[in-house]
């Protein structure tokens, strides 16, 4: 009983998450950053589908793409948590992690 508890309270934790998306929503992430070689300096908030894409700014191939939820992009880096009123149809770049979001339109 304990356990369904704790299930179901953190399904209450969505209210918390700062994105209007759930946490378990899907997004495509390169490689590079999944493998620890590169961070997070471009991210694509599309018009057409919603989609999120997080990306090192490098060339990429298909073969580059994995999907992971928005959860753990968030906590592989919670810098992105200053693009979550990210308006769709926009991106965001930086040229370091400790860099400021600079937004314009896709």
């Amino acid at each position: 009983m304990a356990i369904s508890k704790h299930i179901n309270s953190s399904n209450k934790g969505n209210d918390i998450f700062p994105f209007s998306d759930a946490p378990n929503t899907a997004v495509f992430i390169c490689s590079h950053i999944l493998d620890g070689r590169e961070k997070i300096l471009f991210v694509s908030h599309d018009a057409d589908d919603g989609a999120w894409q997080f990306l090192c700014g490098k060339e990429h191939n298909e073969s580059d793409a994995r999907i992971v939820s928005l959860k753990y992009v968030l906590d592989l880096d919670p810098t992105i948590v200053n693009l979550k009123d990210l308006p769709l149809g926009h991106c965001a770049e930086r040229e370091s992690k400790n860099d400021k979001w600079v937004i314009a339109k896709n």
